[in-house]
């Protein structure tokens, strides 16, 4: 059931509107229904009345042989008039059909006191006056079958001046509902302007909220984002106004740790440049080697870490990249310095990534598959919206217990101190830092035919961002 709901809020809101909206009409539509059957009702048992009125005229006019003739060009397939000595109502009290008794008296204004009985219940359907088997009848009963509706019988007893009386019976059928196509015209072009009136006042509303989480999927991405306008009702100006408030302390605090940051590193440098020049000044070879090594090191070491602080290149601005081309040359610059590098990545593939700082990313994972198994395979595809890249490798692997412990600065499987064979430990913490910024994630697993496997998923261009 949850899948045939709309996704967004705008589509639930105008889906809530709508069922309210049709259930309403509904209702009216049944108690318009209702009211105009008892309307119909009422209406054809004063018609029913006027016309015994009416007869009884006739018959007391009228010579006693031509009173069957009244009688039978009176009759109709559901009205049955009768003379007899007994009334067909054997009680007098008529309870809530005064209205028809009186309108009977009314219209035989003649002098002599008409005693009216009337007598109204609900019968079942497809019940007729039985009687004649006229062939009109019998075309009634069969247009009425299949029909089953509640029906109103009144039964009539007027006494004449004679002491006979006249006994009618009929039966009031609920009319059946209308089926006119202007009815459903109307209640289609109804709704359709609901719909349509509704969309509109959500879009206006819903525009601030879609603006704002395409904002919020740049920023966690690393991207500029310009100031949004604050509009629409309080509480979305006001969670507007939280957002800009925190990307500029955000983007406060990162310039702030940039200008720290590089006012460190030059800071760094001069000492270290002085010590190596003293550390050249040595007699001793051996010692001044082994200075001269030190303070190498303490370079290279303070240059990772503030690479490894800076996280990524703030000033560079995304670009939508062709993943394929992007891997491809990756590739063929660590095939020009004799590195072993299998590619296998499907066309088609744009991302939204900063490219000098996705190339060092991807260049440190694939440095380490080269350097600790001979030679690195890669592989791309897109997966549940976002870009998917394996690097594996047929190393000998990392102990799970370390497999989350390898991102964490200066942290190295490899135990040597050599710079050459183990690095630094910097090299996947700046990746995951920098495939971070950009909204993704990096894993580590064991392959299990031997080897390390690195997944990094990269939202694609335009993931995320439409409303």
């Amino acid at each position: 059931m949850r899948r045939l709901l709309p996704r967004t809020l705008r589509g639930r809101l105008v889906l809530v509107i709508l069922a309210t909206f049709v259930v309403i009409q509904g209702i009216s539509l049944w108690l318009f229904v209702d009211e105009r059957g008892l309307a119909v009702r009422a209406a054809l048992g004063l018609e029913a009345a006027g016309r015994a009125a009416n007869v009884v005229r006739l018959l007391e006019a009228a010579p006693e042989n031509l009173q069957p003739d009244i009688l039978r060009a009176a009759n109709s397939p559901l009205v049955r008039f009768s003379l007899g000595r007994e009334p067909s109502v054997n009680h007098p009290g008529h309870a809530m059909n005064g209205r028809i008794a009186e309108r009977i008296r009314g219209l035989l204004e003649d002098g002599h006191a008409h005693e009216v009985r009337v007598e109204l219940h609900r019968i079942g359907a497809r019940r007729f006056p039985r009687g004649e088997n006229s062939r009109m009848a019998r075309m009634m009963r069969a247009r009425m079958m299949g029909l089953d509706l509640a029906s109103v019988e009144m039964q009539l007893a007027i006494s004449l001046k004679d002491g006979r009386w006249l006994n009618v019976s009929t039966r009031f059928h609920r009319p059946p509902i209308q089926s006119a196509s202007g009815s459903y015209l109307s209640f289609g072009l109804t709704t359709l302007i609901t719909a349509a009136v509704v969309w509109l006042a959500l879009s206006r509303l819903t525009g601030p909220l879609r603006k704002l989480a395409r904002s919020a999927e740049r920023l966690g991405r690393g991207e500029q984002v310009a100031p949004l306008p604050e509009q629409g009702p309080e509480e979305l100006r006001r969670l507007t106004s939280a957002f800009n408030e925190m990307q500029a302390r955000l983007s406060r605090f990162v310039s702030e740790r940039t200008r720290l940051l590089a006012a460190l590193g030059h800071d760094l440098r001069s000492p270290l440049t002085a010590m190596r020049v003293r550390a050249e000044m040595v007699d001793d070879d051996e010692t001044r080697e082994r200075l001269v090594a030190i303070v190498g090191e303490m370079q290279e070491m303070v240059e990772s870490t503030l690479s490894f602080a800076r996280g990524m290149v703030t000033s560079e601005e995304m670009q939508s990249v062709d993943l394929a081309a992007f891997l491809s040359e990756l590739a063929g610059e660590f095939a020009a310095t004799g590195g072993e590098v299998k590619l296998s990545v499907p066309p088609a593939i744009t991302v939204r990534i900063r490219p000098v700082a996705m190339r060092r990313a991807l260049r440190n994972v694939i440095e380490n598959a080269i350097r600790y198994g001979k030679a690195a395979e890669l592989r791309a595809e897109v997966h549940d919206g976002v870009a998917v890249i394996r690097v594996s490798d047929k190393g000998e692997g990392i102990p799970e217990e370390d497999l989350e412990r390898v991102f964490d600065p200066f942290v190295r499987v490899e135990k040597s101190r050599n710079l050459e064979t183990g690095g630094t430990g910097l090299g996947l913490s700046i990746a995951r830092t920098v495939i971070h910024a950009h909204g993704g994630d990096i894993r580590l697993s064991n392959a299990p035919g031997g080897g390390l496997l690195v997944e990094i998923t990269i939202p694609i261009a335009g993931a995320g961002e439409s409303g």
